[in-house]
């Protein structure tokens, strides 16, 4: 399977400030310490091989939205899979049609981990929503998906009513306990806390490899045995994209109950299911790119001084990732 990470803030979208990049030029000037390059190719390499990530790039300001590709299964049919429709679904949509003007059907199965507004808000800017040969079904936990995404398009809120779309769209509710065959890829899913609930989705494709999307969702420290079921669902898996909007600290405090969790408890949890590697995502919105980065090396420290059976890979998600899984 690939992974592609379109959005990978929470909470709302956020913009890098003219001082800040400013402030990432200063510090590449510093690094290269007077040094001359031939053009902008090298300078390139030189900005991935030298200077942090940080610097040299970002983690980008979209919300949540995460494209799984899994290939085709035995009957050759291959579609789109999305997890949210954050205001990385605006980005995502724009490649997307591209691939369907290259051949790539165009089927869009979307699966919602709620309804909070950084996880729907770019539905009304997705191009192929507009398309009268593309076939999007909503798939989510809840019974009033369509509800919210309807409310949303209302003329208070937004200019182009949901009737004017042109896709066939379509919605359908889901239930924990049982698997669902989309294309290739078996789909499970597991009631989250998080206000109005939230979904987190394991998908696994037709080699045994296997995905979790599992964002807003309040992991307590202090109740690590209630936990037994995420253990359970994150077992053996490949990649656990997980909610770590909040340090420890954050997360046990002054934001207690907020629906979100650490990168603490993540690594905790993915050391007990035998996880493989945990992407840390849904970004705290008031975190700068060193900060992130900061939170990113912490993370690492943390599971190797906790390790007790075999390595699991911490990265750190970022707008226009992609993972091979």
């Amino acid at each position: 399977m690939k992974v592609r990470f379109w959005g990978t803030r929470g909470s709302l979208p956020v913009a890098q400030k003219a001082g800040t990049v400013r402030d990432k030029i200063a510090a590449a000037l510093v690094a290269a310490d007077g040094r001359k390059f031939a053009d902008a190719e090298e300078a390139r390499r030189f900005a991935e091989s030298d200077l942090d990530f940080a610097v040299s790039g970002t983690y980008g300001g979209a919300t949540s939205c995460v494209e799984i590709e899994a290939g085709a299964d035995a009957d050759g049919e291959e579609v789109f899979i999305v997890c949210d429709l954050g205001s990385g679904l605006r980005e995502f949509g724009l490649d997307a049609m591209g691939r369907c003007a290259a051949g790539h059907p165009r089927t869009y199965h979307v699966f919602l981990s709620h309804f909070h507004w950084d996880h729907i808000m770019g539905f009304p800017f997705f191009v192929p929503v507009f398309d009268p040969n593309a076939k999007i079904v909503i798939h989510s936990g809840h019974t009033d998906a369509e509800e919210a995404l309807r409310r949303q398009q209302e003329e208070i809120s937004f200019p182009v009513a949901f009737e004017w779309l042109r896709a066939q769209i379509s919605f359908r509710t889901l239930e924990t306990g049982r698997e669902y065959q989309i294309g290739a890829v078996k789909v499970e899913l597991i009631e989250q806390n998080h206000s109005h609930k939230s979904y987190g989705y394991k998908f696994t494709d037709e080699a045994g490899k296997s995905v979790i999307y599992s964002t807003d969702s309040e992991h307590k420290i202090d109740a690590m045995d209630a936990e037994e079921a995420f253990v359970a669902f994150f077992g053996d898996c490949d990649l656990v994209i997980c909610d770590t909007m909040y340090s420890l600290a954050d997360s046990i405090s002054m934001k207690e109950d907020w629906g979100h969790s650490s990168n603490v408890v993540a690594i905790d949890l993915c050391h007990q299911a035998r996880a493989r590697r945990l992407a840390l995502f849904h970004h705290e919105p008031t975190y700068s790119d060193a900060d992130i980065q900061r939170m990113h090396e912490e993370s690492i420290r943390y599971e190797e001084l906790t390790r007790e059976h075999a390595p699991l890979d911490v990265i750190c998600a970022y707008d226009g990732l992609t993972v091979e899984v």
